[in-house]
């Protein structure tokens, strides 16, 4: 038995664990533990809002592959980490979050600050578990910690601040690591032989393959098969995109020549991936799913397998041990069977895809509708969101990592970035919050400091997280680019209405008074506006070699106001009027 205060104990444990980084805004609920922060190695990072905070720790994760902990005052500080810590949970972020409590002595009594912190984050962690008495401290921790990695995933202690500054007789505890699952030799030995007996197999990589480091593994199965590999929505990092086999993003703007492909499919390897619906939907008017295609569902959560696509083999396990399983295990025929045709099919495909998306300047009105067509006739100076992307992929250096919003304009991009690496692709996920962009690039940049790093946003989304400009020119914090797409409108919720309620826009107007640029400059930033291809190309490039120097840039991209496909056309029908609303039955308060 060693004898150490509380916060010595949870330190250590914080170092034997090598977590470096803590995102917060600081507060006396934990200021016994920060207090010995510098002399432990480790660095908090006082962001603007504890909201930012989170998206930066789940942003730093999903870059550099290492686990932080996020961290703030009890109460307020707290509720504010609710969404980045969904968000991080359904992105399969492995988190510490480390929420100090009310004391103990007087909670229930409506004290300072008080809140139930354990059934708040209920559903947004794998693991959450609250210290019982100051001896356990370390103990709690080393699990908590352990919980988060085994599960991929944000995992919560709950520490009553009045168990701080305590001393205890304690043993620290041991790290046990686990191996991961590498599937059933059942299992994988009928996924190699579908996959061996097979006249059009594809492959659909999903974010497995990209925190299980299995992207070599995908390629070489791929190529063994000749196999078309789509990608998973927002995952277009699991596969090479030079790859001739290479066929884009499944899912919301993806790409045609994924969708026609996996058409094609006899069997369909899903190789990490969950198989969401949202990721699934049609998308171009093509009903993609393979109905009659046998399903190979690898997952490394067992109750994600076969929740949402029927699957006729389904393994638990890290898709880049299943990856090499299955290929050891394939026929020495395997692909054969119509290879030179399905090769020739991959080929036409992607070809003609990439033309029509080289070609594709503006967005099509639905019948009925001309919101696209007169934006374009009153500005016609300006650019399109698609000629904007274009003129984005232009000025992008190789490594770059880039991050990416909720909305319209971004949600057009996201057939456009294609990448040789993995963790190279950050975006919100199916939790979907907006003001991901800004939080999640700079949490990139902290993670991977000599890797040119841009994130993306709409200017409605932008508005969410924009507070982290005041913190972000600090002069320990490293060098972004940020392009905010400025078309003065909530876009996504615009072309629902223009859809669907007779273009009474509700809630959609932006003030055009505003200049992102101008305020950056005010933060002590780089801010520019940009209004044309050429403009935009030269400024992404200069301020990707800029961030070298130390200068952070926000572009502000000026557009026209079209509008891309809504985002769920699955879920929004025209209102029936049946009671009706009159105004004349409005009746003012008293």
């Amino acid at each position: 038995m060693t004898q150490m205060t509380t916060e010595e104990a949870f330190v250590k444990v914080l170092q034997m664990h090598g977590i470096e980084h803590g995102f917060g805004i600081i507060g006396s609920a934990f200021m016994p533990i920060s207090d010995l922060f510098p002399q432990a190695g480790i660095k908090f990072w006082d962001v603007a809002h504890e909201g930012n905070g989170g998206m930066i720790c789940d942003g730093y994760t999903r870059a550099s592959g290492k686990i932080a902990m996020a961290i703030a005052q009890n109460g307020p500080g707290i509720t504010n980490f609710i969404t980045p810590v969904k968000t991080a949970y359904w992105n399969h972020t492995p988190m510490l979050l480390v929420t100090p409590q009310a004391a103990n002595k007087t909670i229930g009594q409506g004290g300072f600050q008080e809140v139930e912190q354990m059934a708040l984050f209920k559903d947004m962690v794998c693991y959450q578990e609250e210290v019982r008495d100051p001896s356990r401290m370390a103990e709690v921790l080393n699990r908590v910690i352990t919980k988060a990695i085994r599960g991929s995933a944000p995992a919560q202690i709950n520490v009553p601040r009045d168990y701080w500054t305590q001393v205890i007789d304690i043993e620290l505890p041991q790290i046990v690591e686990f191996e991961r699952p590498a599937g059933g030799a059942r299992a994988t030995r009928e996924a190699a032989k579908l996959l061996s007996e097979a006249s059009f197999p594809v492959i659909l990589s999903g974010a497995g393959v990209v925190i299980g480091d299995a992207i070599a593994a995908c390629q070489t199965l791929a190529e063994r098969l000749d196999a078309p590999v789509c990608n998973g929505y927002q995952h277009n990092d699991s596969f090479p995109g030079s790859h001739p086999l290479a066929c884009g993003p499944l899912g919301y703007n993806g790409s045609k020549a994924a969708m026609e492909l996996i058409a094609k499919a006899d069997v369909v390897l899903a190789l990490g991936t969950r198989l969401n619906p949202f990721s699934t939907l049609p998308g171009y008017d093509i009903d993609y799913w393979p109905k009659d295609a046998k399903i190979i569902q690898v997952d490394i959560n067992a109750d994600r397998i076969g929740l949402t696509k029927k699957v006729t083999v389904g393994i638990c396990g890290d898709a880049h041990l299943v990856a090499n399983q299955i290929l050891d295990q394939l026929a020495p025929t395997a692909g054969d069977t119509n290879r030179a045709d399905r090769k020739q099919a991959i080929h036409e495909a992607t070809s003609n895809w990439r033309q029509t998306l080289a070609g594709m300047d503006h967005e099509d009105d639905d019948p009925g509708t001309t919101w696209n067509a007169d934006s374009r006739d009153r500005e016609p100076e300006l650019m399109s969101p698609r000629q904007a992307w274009r003129a984005i992929q232009s000025g992008l250096p190789a490594d770059v990592i880039i991050s990416s919003d909720i909305g319209n304009n971004c949600a057009i991009g996201n057939a456009y970035p294609t990448f040789e690496q993995g963790r190279k692709y950050l975006a919100p996920g199916l939790f979907g919050p907006c003001g991901y962009g800004l939080p999640s690039i700079l949490g990139a940049k902290i993670g991977c400091p000599d890797v040119p790093v841009v994130g993306f946003s709409g200017d409605g989304a932008f508005g969410i997280c924009m507070n982290e400009m005041t913190a972000c020119g600090r002069d320990d914090w490293p060098a972004i680019t940020m392009v905010i797409f400025r078309n003065y409108q909530w876009g996504a919720e615009k072309r629902n209405t223009i859809l669907w309620y007779d273009d009474n826009f509700v809630g959609t107007e932006l003030s055009r008074d505003v200049s992102y640029a101008g305020i950056a400059k005010a933060c002590g930033l780089e801010g520019i506006q940009v209004h044309t291809t050429e403009q935009l190309t030269a400024a992404i490039d200069q301020s990707c070699k800029a961030q070298a120097e130390g200068v952070t840039t926000f572009i502000e991209i000026i557009l026209n106001q079209e509008l891309g496909e809504p985002f769920r056309r699955d879920a929004m029908k025209a209102p029936v009027s049946v009671a009706g609303i009159n105004p004349e039955d409005f009746r003012p308060q008293r």
